[in-house]
C-alpha cells in the first residue's frame, strides 16, 4: 500500500458514498410526493400517472444503487484484487507483441465487466422496464443488438486502441498529445459517419411521409436557417415506448429524426415546438461547445496518463504489472470515473443552462405554450418524475427538473412574431 493505493481507496469509497446517499435522498422525495400530483400538473396528469412516473423513477434509482456497488466492487476486483494483471498474464501468454498484448489485456477487462453487469442490464430491460409497459424488447432482438454492438466495437475499437498502444510505445514523451489528435480526428468521424453508416444498424430509418408536417418543419427550419440532409423516422417502437427527437451527424451529414412514438403522441405543432427547441441548440453553437469539452477532457486525461503510465509507485500501488501499456491504460480508465465524480455537477450545470437556452429560443420560434404541452405529454408518456431532490437533480440532471422548466416556459409564453 502506498499513496495512490490510499487515495483510490479513498476516492472509492468517497464517490460510492456520496452517489448512495443521493439515490437515497432521490428515493425518499420521490417517496414524500408521491400521493399527490404537484400543481403545476393537475389539470394534465392524473394521480395514477404521476404514481406510475414515481414508482418507476424509484425502480431505476435502485438499480442505479445496485450498478454502483457493482462498479466498486469490480474496481477493486481489477486492481487490488490482481484481476489486471491476471489478464495482463493470460495476454502474455498468448502473444509476445507488446500491442497485441496490451490490447488482450483491455479486452479481458471488459469482457469480464460486461460479463459482471450483464444481470443488471437483464433486469433493468425485461423486468423494470417490461413492468411499466416501455420494453418491447424481445430475448432475439436484445442477443442481436448485444452481438452488433461487439462487432462494431471490435471492427471500430481495435484499430484504434491497436493504434494508441503503438503510440505510447513508439511515439516519445508527447505520445499522449499524438493519441489525443488521433482520438479527436476519430471521434469527428464516427459523428459524420453515424447517421448513415451506423445507426441503420440498429433501427430502420425512413423519410418522414407526412406532407402537411414535412411543410410545417420546413418552414421552421427556413425561419431558423437551418438545413438537414433530410427528415426521418426511426422504429423506436421496437424496443421502447418512451418517445424523442434528435439530431445526429456533422455538416452536410446532418440528419433530423424522429421517434414513431413521438409522432404518434404530439399533434404538428407540438411536434413543431420540440423541434425549435433542438434548433436552439445549434443555434447556440452548444453542439459545438460539448465537443469542444469533450476534447478538452480528453486532452487532460491523456496528460494525466502520460504522467503516470510508467510511475512504478501508481502501477504497483494497484496490482498492476509494469511493461503492458495496455494493463496501465485499463488501471487509468478504471481510476479516473471515481477521481472526477465531483465534477459531474458542473457539466449537469451547464447541460440544464442550455436547456433553458433552448426553450428560449423554442419560445420566439414557435408557441410557447404547444412546447409546454409536447413537454407535459412526454414527461407523462416517459413516466418522467415531477419530483426529483434538489442535490439529486443537481448532480445528475442535464434537464431542468420539470416543474421549474415549466414554470420558466410559462414566463416566456407569447406566439412567434
Amino acid at each position: 500500500m502506498n499513496a495512490f493505493s490510499w487515495a483510490v481507496l479513498l476516492a472509492t469509497a468517497g464517490s460510492l458514498f456520496t452517489q448512495c446517499w443521493l439515490q437515497w435522498r432521490q428515493l425518499r422525495s420521490i417517496a414524500r410526493h408521491r400521493h399527490a400530483v404537484p400543481a403545476a400538473f393537475r389539470n394534465s396528469i392524473t394521480l395514477d400517472e404521476h404514481q406510475k412516473a414515481a414508482d418507476y423513477s424509484s425502480a431505476r434509482t435502485r438499480l442505479r444503487m445496485a450498478s454502483l456497488w457493482l462498479d466498486s466492487v469490480l474496481l477493486l476486483a481489477l486492481t487490488f484484487g490482481g484481476g489486471i494483471a491476471a489478464a495482463a498474464n493470460l495476454a502474455a501468454s498468448l502473444t509476445a507483441q507488446p500491442q497485441l498484448s496490451g490490447m488482450l489485456t483491455i479486452a479481458l477487462c471488459l469482457l469480464a465487466s460486461s460479463i459482471a453487469s450483464l444481470p443488471l442490464q437483464l433486469y433493468g430491460t425485461f423486468v423494470i422496464e417490461r413492468r411499466f409497459g416501455f420494453s418491447h424488447v424481445s430475448a432475439r432482438l436484445f442477443i442481436s443488438d448485444l452481438l452488433k454492438s461487439l462487432l462494431l466495437g471490435v471492427l471500430l475499437g481495435a484499430p484504434l486502441l491497436l493504434a494508441v498502444l503503438w503510440l505510447i510505445d513508439h511515439g516519445g514523451q508527447l505520445f499522449w498529445l499524438w493519441s489525443w489528435l488521433l482520438w479527436c480526428a476519430f471521434a469527428l468521424a464516427l459523428s459524420w459517419a453515424y447517421p448513415t453508416l451506423i445507426a441503420p444498424r440498429f433501427n430502420r430509418f425512413t423519410p418522414l411521409s407526412d406532407a402537411a408536417l414535412q411543410d410545417r418543419i420546413q418552414a421552421l427550419l427556413q425561419r431558423c436557417g437551418f438545413t438537414s440532409n433530410g427528415l426521418f423516422v426511426m422504429d423506436g417502437s421496437r424496443r421502447s415506448s418512451h418517445g424523442n427527437a434528435y439530431f445526429t451527424g456533422l455538416g452536410n451529414n446532418k440528419r433530423i429524426v424522429f421517434f414513431d412514438t413521438l409522432l404518434d403522441r404530439l399533434d404538428h405543432s407540438q411536434i413543431e415546438a420540440v423541434l425549435a427547441h433542438e434548433l436552439g441548440h445549434f443555434h447556440y453553437g452548444h453542439i459545438r461547445s460539448r465537443i469542444a469539452l469533450s476534447f478538452a477532457g480528453s486532452l487532460l486525461f491523456l496528460w494525466l496518463f502520460g504522467t503516470l503510465h510508467q510511475h512504478p509507485g501508481f502501477l504497483a500501488g494497484l496490482h498492476t504489472p509494469a511493461g503492458n501499456s495496455g494493463a496501465s491504460l485499463m488501471l487509468f480508465m478504471l481510476c479516473a470515473p471515481v477521481m472526477t465524480f465531483w465534477l459531474t455537477p458542473l457539466g449537469s450545470l451547464l447541460s440544464r443552462r442550455h436547456e433553458f437556452q433552448a426553450d428560449a429560443y423554442a419560445c420566439r420560434h414557435s408557441s410557447a405554450a404547444d412546447l409546454i404541452a409536447a413537454l407535459t405529454l412526454l414527461y407523462r408518456d416517459n413516466a418522467s418524475t415531477l419530483t426529483p431532490d434538489p442535490l439529486h437533480s443537481a448532480f445528475y440532471d442535464s434537464h431542468p427538473p420539470a416543474s421549474l422548466r415549466i414554470a420558466r416556459l410559462q414566463g416566456n409564453h407569447h406566439e412567434p412574431a
